[in-house]
């Protein structure tokens, strides 16, 4: 008889007799006694597995919406950009403060949304199959006018696509209710803040002050309407400026009332009473037809969630950066258009910030294309109130060379004057928006004479010179009667070759030039009536223009090649320094300084500076010109 015992028995000692069966027995038992432990251990952990999925399972049914919402977005988040992306999808963009022709450099790592790539982005949109609707927060603005009637145009032509346009605004004057007004539906908090109540420029003076500290302002300009010494020599506005002021201010107004009274299809008098009898409350305003209604952001993007193709709690839509890196529809373009992007002052270098026209890279760049056999036109885009006559002389004489090759035409975005004008007029044609601040055909040069301020805080320099006019330009004291004389003839003598210049390439004889340059700023539209501009429109209007001088078919695509002609040397140093407000404040402290004390070696060819605001926007300085 086999005698089993359990594993864990023990054999006596004596019996050793009986030992090598009892170790046997004992091995047997062992054996089957750890198999039923298995078998008992995969029952326990089958039935224990059954019961958690049995558990489990109305959670997982009830994640299993939630899980294909998470992958659908995911899906979404990381689709490929040239992948575009999926159907039913709302362009979302912000657009606000400057709106800068060309990317101010000040972060490397980001996408700044300048002019051309809300334009770009728009204009993509509208065309994209797969996108249902534009969706714009707009924030106060202190762009010009032109950039705004380029915008204003981009939403329009979307528009007749058949797609939703949908602008929200917390904070709105004139600008944001104009930028506004071009989309199909708008919306304001209800507590949103509306300042409609019409257009006005400022200008300072500031002879009183300069007096008071002990500085003498010795300004020559030349032209009658050359106003941009005014602010340092007067106490108040002269009728020329008044007379320039007034025309641009009427400009705006009838631009403002004609552009809303179309779009809301209403009569000039009704514009004109909302804007004279407010303020107004946004009951009223959506009541009367004027705002579509009052929301807050989450409610407008919850009545834009059913009208794209997301899941039903989402609205699907794409962002300014993201969609930017989506390929355009422009396939095999064969003819290529560069486009050169030529902001702020005028210089022969960049200076201290790197920034504005530098003559000097402006000119190795058009060099560059005047050798490239890819591109068939160029379109110079300028938005600069001028500067530096030599910079400006040495740039008009590059473009007329590079015009001998091949077709080159400027657009004109809210400010080409003076300096910015004379760079244009080297073109062979010019287009300009009808508020686009232009002419100002004009010299204006001086000194500061620092001697009272110098006696006031005990500063004193000395002087050894040799030559009748070596003194000219010192600060140290004011001009002698001869001195004046010299420095008058050579005012006079840049003026006269700016005047004839333009003359020249605008086909005009000299008496007709008179009569329109002496300094005056004109809008595009009136520009266009004296012969100083050739078109109305933006950049599309350029780009058909350069295409018919080129010989390129209208309705035959292009590439274009972006050109900056001037940048900062780092866009890492600059992206530090424009981080850095120290810095920032004494790079401009240095400028100021250094344009009260430097020797003047040449004469300015700039337009005055005009504060155009209207209560509730930014105030735009049209001297303040957007820089790379």
């Amino acid at each position: 008889m086999l005698v089993v015992t359990p594993a864990t028995a023990r054999v006596p000692q004596g019996k050793c007799a009986a030992a090598p069966v009892a170790r046997r027995a004992g091995s047997l038992s062992v054996v089957v006694a750890r198999r039923r432990e298995r078998e008992l251990g995969n029952l326990v952990r089958s039935r224990a597995t059954t019961e958690v999925e049995q558990e489990a399972k109305p959670q997982q049914e009830e994640a299993k919406g939630l899980d294909e919402r998470t992958r659908n977005m995911m899906k979404a988040s990381v689709r490929p950009p040239w992948k575009g992306v999926p159907p039913g999808t709302a362009l979302c963009m912000s657009i606000g403060d400057a709106v800068p022709e060309s990317s101010g450099g000040s972060n490397p790592f980001k996408k700044e949304a300048t002019l051309p790539r809300i334009t770009m982005n728009i204009k993509k949109a509208a065309s994209d199959p797969t996108i249902c609707g534009l969706y714009l927060k707009i924030t106060p603005l202190s762009c010009g006018y032109g950039k705004l009637q380029e915008l204003r145009r981009a939403i329009e032509e979307f528009r007749l696509c058949g797609k939703f346009t949908v602008a929200y605004f917390e904070l709105g004057g004139l600008k944001e209710y104009l930028l506004a007004s071009a989309c199909e539906e708008i919306y304001v908090p209800p507590g949103a803040y509306f300042s409609l109540t019409g257009v006005v420029i400022e200008n300072s003076f500031l002879r009183g002050v300069l007096e008071r500290i002990g500085i003498e302002p010795q300004v020559e300009r030349i032209g009658r309407y050359k106003s941009a010494g005014d602010q340092l020599l007067r106490r108040d506005m002269s009728d020329a400026q008044r007379t320039v002021s007034e025309r641009l201010v009427e400009s705006i107004y009838e631009y403002f009332v004609e552009s809303i009274s179309r779009d809301k299809g209403r009569t000039r008098e009704e514009v004109e009473e909302l804007l004279n009898t407010g303020p107004h409350k946004v009951e009223y305003l959506a009541k009367n037809g004027w705002i579509t209604s009052s929301k807050y952001m989450n409610e407008i993007e919850e009545l834009i969630r059913p009208r794209t193709g997301g899941p039903k709690d989402e609205m699907q839509s794409v962002g300014f950066s993201k969609y930017l890196a989506t390929p355009s529809f422009t396939k095999n373009a064969k003819h290529a258009i560069a486009v050169v992007r030529s902001s702020g002052a005028i210089s022969r270098d960049a200076g201290a910030t790197g920034s504005g026209i530098s003559s000097n890279a402006f000119i190795k760049s058009i060099k560059g294309l005047k050798k490239n056999k890819m591109v068939k036109a160029v379109v110079l885009r300028i938005d600069s109130p001028g500067g530096d006559a030599l910079a400006s002389d040495l740039m008009w004489n590059e473009i007329r060379e590079l015009a001998k090759v091949k077709p080159v035409v400027a657009s004109m975005v809210d400010v080409a004057a003076s300096g910015g004008y004379y760079m244009s007029m080297a073109c062979d044609k010019i287009v300009a928006e009808s508020l686009t601040l232009t002419g100002s055909i004009g010299v204006v040069t001086g000194k500061f004479n620092l001697e009272e301020l110098n006696e006031k805080v005990g500063f004193n320099s000395e002087r050894v010179s040799k030559g009748k006019y070596a003194e000219l330009n010192t600060s140290s004291r004011a001009f002698k009667d001869f001195e004046h004389e010299y420095f008058k003839a050579g005012a006079q003598n840049a003026y006269e070759s700016f005047r004839d210049k333009a003359a020249f390439s605008r086909n005009m004889d000299i008496e007709s030039m008179e009569e329109v340059a002496q300094g005056r700023v004109w809008t595009g539209e009136d520009a266009k009536a004296k012969g100083l501009v050739d078109y109305i429109g933006g950049f599309d209007v350029a780009v058909d223009v350069a295409k018919e001088l080129a010989g390129i078919p209208k309705e035959e695509g292009c590439r274009f090649v972006e050109i900056k002609s001037q940048q900062s040397k780092s866009p890492v140093l600059s992206f530090l320094r424009n981080s850095t407000g120290a810095m920032s404040k004494l790079l401009a402290l240095y400028s100021v300084l250094d344009k009260l004390t430097e020797e003047r070696v040449g004469y300015d060819a700039q337009m005055p500076s005009l504060k155009i605001k209207s209560p509730g926007s930014k105030t735009w300085d049209a001297n303040e010109a957007d820089v790379f």
